[in-house]
């Protein structure tokens, strides 16, 4: 296919040129009814082109030209048989693989690191979860990825489950054995679903992972907006071979998606596609190499370490995404909060991700080597031993524990009731330091990465209860909870 051309980006300045007169939504009217300071700020062509779907447009519900097109060429290029729009992120992106794969009491094996919009798939299809445990780094303190061989015994243990779902790359950019992965699976007669959110740029350059379409998942979902160049919540879902029923998923996707899209963030997935086709592998090859360059130069500063394929083969890491440069600040006293509020703060560097240990900075075909030189200087000056002592200063919360040596990430929580009926089931509300032994009824989720430390329908442990609250003295945001600084904690009622 032509991977040179835009239908869907072309078919809104054939309609902006034709200079028709709307009398349509959105109600400014091509940017005349908007306030002028916002309509200033942003431009007259992104307002000429929110438009809303109509015949010579299409309808991304219902396409028949060119997003129709424009899905085909995406499919194209990244190796699938049918590629869809998805203009609510990776979230619906996740929902709809679920709605479409499974029925209420199929059974779907789960890593516990997945996304919170996994559970929301769960909750919608009523499918019960068997949990997988990823390998867990006791000397980085996170998870990695789920191998083969978990995979292998989970379905030997639960003959009866449906699907496999899978997350590869993690947030840290740590990528599964997705070839061997995809044989234990489709051998034994199951759905491979994979949750490819930070790896839409897989597909176009031989350095990086396979990709999840490459390695033949059933369905698999790439965040577009996250490592490439379409605007914030714009993904796609891939599908690939004969095991899903198109139709079901059809209808999903006309369940799921918005009968009123953002049109330009339409385009910029059809522009996205274009770019990544015509010049993803030089671009990228310029990316990989200023991540490289800049991960060595941190690693030679005292005190941080930045991760890469020397951990190659250890347990629950097959591959790394270079692009992902996360930066373990604990040999500088501070905790992953902390190092990200100075880097915004004195140094105006804003990064992806905090954890407890850990910063994450994105390295795409958008970043500069300036940007690059900028962070290596803030980690440099955030590293000085005459640093000053100001309120930037680390507040050992974390340091007290490590020292004692009894800081470990909590194991997985009994499971006591499926997600939907927990979810649904009448609750009450407890005070969150005495709920240990009562069945949650929400989403405890440190925001990013974005994964639940516990999920509805999982017993709260001691373990949970202290870790979260460590999380909370360290200054981790938590979503989920009706109750935002949890000092409550909804639970399914006695």
């Amino acid at each position: 296919m032509d991977q040179n051309r835009t239908p869907y980006f072309q078919a809104l300045l054939d309609y902006v040129d034709s200079g028709v007169q709307p009398f349509h939504t959105p109600g400014h009217i091509q940017g005349n009814g908007m306030d002028l300071a916002f309509r200033e700020f942003v431009g007259d062509n992104i307002c000429a082109i929110d438009l809303t779907p109509m015949p010579g447009i299409d309808d991304l519900l219902q396409p028949t030209e060119s997003i129709k097109e424009a899905q085909r060429l995406a499919a194209d290029a990244w190796g699938a048989d049918h590629s869809f729009f998805l203009i609510n992120g990776s979230t619906s992106g996740n929902q709809c693989m679920m709605m479409t794969a499974l029925n209420p009491g199929d059974r779907v094996a789960v890593p516990r690191n997945s996304h919170k919009s996994m559970l929301g798939g769960l909750v919608m299809s009523g499918a019960e979860p068997v949990y997988m445990r990823p390998e867990v780094d006791e000397e980085l303190r996170m998870d990695h990825c789920v191998t083969p061989e978990t995979v292998a015994a989970t379905l030997e243990a639960n003959p009866e489950i449906v699907a496999v779902y899978l997350v590869s790359p993690t947030y840290y950019g740590v990528a599964a054995d997705l070839a061997s992965i995809e044989r234990i699976v489709h051998d034994a007669g199951k759905l491979l679903l994979i949750d490819e959110a930070w790896g839409p740029h897989f597909h176009f350059h031989p350095a990086l992972p396979l990709s999840a379409t490459a390695a033949g998942a059933d369905l698999c979902i790439n965040s577009t907006h996250k490592m490439l160049s379409a605007f914030s919540q714009c993904a796609m879902l891939h599908q690939k071979g004969p095991r899903i029923r198109l139709d079901r998923l059809a209808m999903v996707l006309k369940m799921f998606l918005s009968t009123s899209p953002n049109l330009p963030m339409v385009a910029s997935l059809d522009v996205a596609r274009k770019q990544m086709a015509t010049e993803g592998e030089a671009l990228l090859t310029r990316t990989i190499e200023l991540a490289q360059e800049t991960r060595a130069r941190i690693n030679e500063i005292p005190g941080l370490y930045c991760f890469g394929e020397e951990l190659r083969g250890r347990k629950g890491i097959y591959a790394l995404d270079p692009t992902k440069i996360a930066v373990t600040v604990t040999g500088l006293g501070y905790t992953g909060y902390e190092a990200s509020e100075i880097l915004r703060r004195r140094h105006n560097i804003q990064v992806e991700l905090a954890d407890l240990f850990n910063v994450v900075a994105l390295f795409t075909i958008g970043t500069t080597r300036d940007a690059a030189e900028r962070l290596v200087q803030a980690l440099r000056e955030m590293a000085r031993d005459d640093r000053e002592l100001d309120m930037f200063a680390p507040s050992g919360i974390l340091e007290q524990r490590l020292k004692r040596g009894n800081f470990r990430l909590p194991p997985v929580p009994p499971m006591r009731m499926r997600p939907r009926e927990a979810f649904l089931a009448e609750a009450e509300f407890v005070r969150f330091r005495d709920s240990v032994g009562r069945i949650c009824a929400e989403t405890l989720t440190p925001y990013p990465p974005g994964i639940p430390v516990i999920a509805p329908g999982e017993e709260i442990t001691a373990e949970i209860v202290d870790y979260v609250r460590l999380e909370l003295k360290a200054g981790v945001r938590i979503q989920g909870p009706y109750d935002d600084k949890l000092r409550k904690v909804r639970v399914v009622k006695e």
